[in-house]
């Protein structure tokens, strides 16, 4: 049997979502609760992974186990077992065949950015106050440099082992309100620490003037020297997943 699952998470106590031997992960603690109410130990595949304190809304995972679940009571027994910083939001059997990371046909993520110190915000948002003052229109211009396919090798974190650093961005905008500024970003895959590394490059290309031939100079080098300093890992959301209907 193969179920998927949707998870929210607060990455902030976390090393990430991937399993690792000598740190907590989302990963770890969802597979050790499946076992407490199954008594079978299971993989659970995400979609990708969350680098450490980053969180999730939408975080897309499957696990396959020997016996038929009844989805509702697994529900239920999972949230109660939870820590309060992860929860299930619904959980299904799929087809035998269904890989959360392989059939996923692109992720988008959110970073939020406030303005001003606030103790509700604080674990959820950069809080970066220049960013009152920003031109969303001219972050959006120098956005739309990143539309497409693209060697990201200089937006990933060095050491990444990734063979291939080819990705398509498919949307790629800016918004902001009275008390928020918001990036999003929706690609077929990202690489380990891209989405910072992209929201803090053009941060900084904005905020000293410069031009799109900044970013093409960048992309040129294929060094993560070459870019900006990666936005705080606190203010950054997996958003969604998308599969095929």
């Amino acid at each position: 049997m193969n179920y998927k699952m949707v998870v929210q998470y607060e990455g902030k106590k976390y090393s990430g979502w991937q399993r690792q031997k000598n740190a907590l992960s989302i990963q770890e603690v969802i597979e050790e609760k499946i076992k407490l109410i199954t008594s079978e130990s299971v993989n659970l595949i995400g979609s990708g992974r969350t680098d450490a304190g980053v969180h999730a809304f939408g975080q897309v995972c499957n696990f396959r186990i020997e016996k038929e679940l009844d989805t509702v009571k697994i529900f239920r027994s999972l949230n109660a077992v939870l820590p309060v910083d992860i929860s299930v939001t619904s959980i299904d059997a799929v087809h035998e065949s269904f890989h959360s990371r392989f059939d996923a046909v692109s992720r988008s993520y959110l970073y939020y950015f406030t303005f001003e110190k606030s103790p509700f915000y604080r674990k959820y948002s950069y809080q970066y106050g220049p960013a009152k003052n920003l031109d969303v229109e001219k972050l959006n211009d120098l956005s739309r440099v990143f539309l497409g396919k693209h060697n990201f090798k200089s937006f990933c974190k060095k050491g990444d082992d990734l063979d291939k650093h080819d990705c398509n961005i498919l949307n790629i905008h800016w918004r902001k309100d009275t008390t928020k500024l918001i990036f999003f970003i929706e690609a077929n895959r990202f690489l380990h620490g891209m989405v910072r590394a992209i929201g803090g490059t053009i941060l900084y290309a904005v905020e000293n003037g410069l031009n799109e031939d900044y970013i093409l100079d960048i992309f040129a080098e294929r060094d993560r020297k070459a870019s900006a300093t990666a936005l705080p890992s606190q203010g950054l959301f997996l958003f969604k997943v998308k599969y095929r209907s």
